[in-house]
């Protein structure tokens, strides 16, 4: 368990997150009953300011919940979403609204400004058009495969090779 979490804070930094917030993470899901923030800050060895703080980022992204345990008790226990899948598709949204969205909102200005702009280099241009036309059919195709049933999803996933050797090129 120490080594999972230390290990997922550690990734946790790579991927631009916190490694208390990334650490706090790991000892929810893996811990098989709620936690109150006491005892994730003994249990981490964290300041209980900066643990309350990774609850508030982890609640913001949906990926723990507040719960309570036991009557009585007024403090807030916590526990997060056990579902590893679901677990990722909120990550990738929560990635997609802070980090995609707002590169698309910026390009498609640019496309439209660019009509008018006889300055700037047209390899420019189209290199700016290029990305916008990826980002769109990237996006375009991961709300298509958010509509599908997780299920369903995991399958069309592990057809991975049977479905590239369809393809020309897989051959």
């Amino acid at each position: 368990m120490e080594r999972f979490i230390l290990h997922w804070g550690e990734m946790g930094t790579r991927w631009g997150i916190n490694r208390s917030v990334a650490q706090v993470h790991a000892l929810l899901y893996l811990s098989p009953q709620p936690l109150n923030a006491e005892e994730i800050a003994e249990t981490l060895v964290l300041a209980r300011s900066n643990v309350s703080t990774s609850l508030k980022e982890l609640q913001s992204w949906g990926l723990i919940k507040i719960t309570h345990v036991v009557v009585g008790d007024r403090r807030d226990y916590f526990e997060a979403l056990k579902d590893v899948q679901e677990m990722f598709n909120l990550v990738v949204e929560g990635r997609r609204q802070r980090e995609i969205e707002p590169t698309l909102t910026l390009l498609r200005d640019l496309s439209l400004e660019s009509d008018n702009d006889t300055e700037t280099d047209p390899e420019v241009k189209k290199r700016m058009t290029d990305m916008l036309n990826f980002l769109e059919t990237m996006t375009s195709w991961y709300d298509k495969l958010r509509k599908l049933p997780n299920q369903t999803l995991m399958q069309l996933v592990n057809l991975g090779d049977t479905v590239v050797k369809l393809l020309p090129f897989g051959k």
